[in-house]
């Protein structure tokens, strides 16, 4: 696995192989109501002690550069061509907001990624405990599944997937190095179903190199960017070594008609 120190437009310096599958955490573009709704807005979480220093902030000041037409030619240049061979196409996976996936999807269109598969994933408990007594707080997770004209590999091994899940949680052996860090259990699960061993999974905004680490643990070949040293560092420091190579998930699931991821 490779982590480069980067913007992913300069992907055409290091001749990184095309994806089978690519996943990306973009930007959830929440300005500066990124911890609107969570103690971190206040000194030690209670409003009594007032504003924290993250009151009022973007997570990352890198944020308001993040454009998605960008990142959509680079998925349209980086996702391997389809294949004649049925059941062998790429696709990405794009975690996003809920008010992001009619943008997201509408632009992938202009760069031929025509079809889209909505995910939603289930938090046990919500973020937004400082709204909790006040209105119906969010507990999910969105993610699109966007492909160009034919359905992506699919290794579903007989069972109904669904396009809502249960959120996954990982074990205390990986750190928490990054404020939107998605579990590397969770990622495992998508790496394992759209791709085999072997293939090339790439993370354009890479932050804590969760999917790299995922993609290691599951004999995938994994690649990323990510823009902040200090991220990259805490990836050699902290990710790195928390590689698990897996069993196959699958085989160690239960025998039902649906699975969830």
């Amino acid at each position: 696995m490779e982590l480069i120190n980067d913007h992913f437009q300069n992907f055409k310096r290091y001749n990184f192989p095309k994806a089978q599958l690519l996943v990306a955490d973009i930007p959830y573009s929440l300005g500066t109501n990124a911890y609107g709704s969570s103690p971190a807005w206040y000194i030690g979480g209670d409003n009594k002690n007032g504003e924290s220093e993250l009151a009022g902030k973007q997570f990352f000041d890198t944020d308001k550069d993040f454009r998605v037409p960008e990142f959509m030619h680079f998925a349209s240049k980086m996702l391997r061509p389809e294949p004649k061979a049925k059941g062998q196409a790429p696709c990405m996976i794009v975690f996003c907001s809920f008010e992001q996936q009619i943008p997201l999807i509408e632009e992938a269109k202009r760069y031929g990624f025509k079809n889209y598969i909505n995910l939603v994933f289930r938090k046990p408990t919500s973020p937004q405990v400082l709204k909790a007594n006040m209105r119906v707080v969010g507990n999910a997770e969105y993610a699109l599944i966007l492909y160009r004209d034919k359905l992506p590999k699919f290794n579903n091994h007989g069972h109904m997937i669904m396009n809502v899940q249960d959120w996954a949680k990982d074990g205390k052996h990986i750190p928490k190095v990054h404020p939107t860090q998605k579990p590397v259990a969770l990622i495992e699960r998508l790496i394992e179903l759209f791709t085999d061993p072997g293939d090339v999974v790439i993370d354009p905004c890479a932050g804590s190199g969760s999917t790299l680490v995922a993609a290691e643990n599951l004999g995938r070949r994994g690649y990323g960017f990510e823009i902040k040293k200090d991220f990259c560092r805490a990836f050699e420091r902290q990710m790195r070594p928390a590689v698990t190579p897996s069993l196959n998930l699958w085989e160690s699931s239960m025998e039902e008609e649906c699975l969830t991821l």
